[in-house]
C-alpha cells in the first residue's frame, strides 16, 4: 500500500501539484510579460494612424507656424543640451517598435545643459523654447539623430549648424517622444505608411510568440529521483561518490608490507653482509616510509590541477576549469572566499563567509591544493 500524509495524498500526487503550480506560476509571469509588449505595440499602431496634429494645437505658443505646419506634440520640461565633442550621428531611420529598458534622467559623458523649456514637435521641425530663445532642428536639414540606449536624451544634427545638440526629457515622457518624432520624419519625407506597415509586421510576429499553457502534470510521471533533494543530479553525484570514496580509500592507504619484504630479499648478497657487520645495523633499522600516492584525494572527483579533501592550502584562486570537474554552484565565480564543499555535493567560492551554501545545506568540507 501507498504510503500517505495526513491528507491522505501519496508522495506522486504531492509531487504533481508541485509541478502543476510551478508550471502555472511560470506561465502566468511569461504571458504577462508578452501581455504587456502586445499592449505597447497595439498602442502605437493606433496613434501612428491618430497622430495627425492641429494648427491651433499651437495657439498660445511663442511660436509661428508655416501655412502648412501643424503640431504633433508639445512636451513641457524638456532641456536643452550640447555635446562639447564633435562625433558623427547615424542618420535618421523610421526604426519604431524596438523595446527599451528603463530610462533615468542623466547626462552621457561629454554632454551639458545650455537652457529649459519646452519642446514642440511638428510635421516640418522640433522647436525647444527656452528661456535663452529658440532652438530648431528642420527635418530637411537633418543629417544625424540617436537616442540614447539608457538616458532619456536625444541628439540631431543639422546642416546649418556645426555642434551636436538636442533634448533631455523626463523618462516617462521620451518613449512616446522618441515615437512622435520619428512619425514627424515620416511625414517629412512622406513615409508614414512604412511605419504603419512596420508595426503591423512586429504585431504579427509577436503574436506567434505568445506563450501556450503547458501540460498537466500527473502522478504517474513522477520519478522516484523526487523523493531525494536535489533530484536526479543528487542521485548521480551519490552514485558516483559511492564508487569514487572505495577507490580513493584504497589508493591512499598504507603500502603493502610484503613490497618491503620483496625488496629486502632482492638484495644484493655483498650489501647485505656489509649491513650485517655493521654495529649500527643489528636488527634495529627500518624501511624509510612509504611516500604519498599521487592519487591521494580523500575522495574528491580526479581533477588535473590536484585539488582533494585531504590536506594541503585553501584555494582563493581555483583554476579556470574547475567547474568541468566538480558540481559548482550557479553564480560560483560571484564568490569571494576560497574552495568549500556543500553538504550537497556542490562546491562554492564563498567558503569563509556565513552565508557559504547557504542554499546547499551549509559547508561540508573545505577542498585543498
Amino acid at each position: 500500500m501507498a504510503r500517505t500524509d495526513s491528507t491522505g495524498s501519496t508522495w506522486r500526487y504531492r509531487w504533481a501539484r508541485r509541478q502543476n503550480e510551478r508550471r502555472l506560476r511560470l506561465f502566468r509571469s511569461a504571458e504577462g510579460s508578452w501581455r504587456r509588449r502586445d499592449d505597447e505595440l497595439r498602442r502605437l499602431r493606433t496613434l501612428a494612424e491618430q497622430c495627425q496634429g492641429s494648427a491651433t494645437a499651437g495657439d498660445g505658443l511663442p511660436l509661428e507656424l508655416a501655412p502648412d505646419e501643424v503640431v504633433l506634440r508639445v512636451v513641457p520640461a524638456a532641456q536643452l543640451v550640447e555635446m562639447r565633442h564633435d562625433g558623427v550621428l547615424p542618420a535618421p531611420d523610421l526604426s519604431v517598435g524596438a523595446p527599451t529598458g528603463r530610462l533615468r534622467r542623466r547626462l552621457p559623458d561629454g554632454v551639458r545643459v545650455t537652457d529649459a523649456g519646452m519642446a514642440v514637435i511638428t510635421n516640418r521641425r522640433l522647436v525647444l523654447l527656452g528661456g535663452r530663445g529658440r532652438r530648431d532642428w528642420a527635418y530637411g536639414r537633418m543629417t544625424g539623430l540617436a537616442h540614447d540606449p539608457h538616458a532619456s536624451v536625444t541628439l540631431i544634427q543639422v546642416l546649418d549648424r556645426r555642434r551636436t545638440s538636442g533634448v533631455l526629457l523626463r523618462p516617462d515622457v521620451a518613449a512616446e517622444f522618441r515615437f512622435v518624432l520619428t512619425l514627424a520624419f515620416a511625414d517629412a519625407i512622406e513615409q508614414r505608411q512604412a511605419v504603419i506597415d512596420q508595426l503591423d509586421e512586429l504585431i504579427n510576429e509577436h503574436s506567434r510568440l505568445r506563450p501556450s499553457r503547458p501540460g498537466i502534470a500527473t502522478p504517474g510521471q513522477a520519478r522516484l529521483s523526487a523523493l531525494i533533494p536535489g533530484g536526479r543530479r543528487t542521485a548521480v553525484v551519490a552514485a558516483a561518490l559511492a564508487v569514487l570514496v572505495p577507490v580513493a580509500l584504497a589508493n591512499s592507504g598504507p603500502s603493502d608490507p610484503t613490497s618491503t619484504e620483496t625488496a629486502v630479499a632482492a638484495t644484493p648478497a655483498p650489501a647485505a653482509a656489509s649491513a650485517a657487520t655493521t654495529p649500527r645495523a643489528t636488527g634495529s633499522a627500518k624501511p624509510p616510509p612509504a611516500s604519498p600516492s599521487p592519487e591521494r584525494r580523500c575522495g574528491a572527483p580526479k581533477n588535473p590541477m590536484g585539488y582533494d579533501f585531504c590536506s594541503g592550502k585553501r584555494i582563493r584562486e581555483p583554476a579556470h576549469e574547475v567547474c568541468e570537474h566538480f558540481d559548482c554552484v550557479p553564480g560560483f565565480w560571484e564568490g569571494r572566499g576560497y574552495l568549500v564543499q556543500c553538504d550537497n555535493g556542490k562546491v562554492s567560492l564563498a567558503g569563509g563567509s556565513p552565508r557559504a551554501c547557504g542554499l546547499h545545506g551549509g559547508v561540508r568540507r573545505t577542498i585543498w591544493s
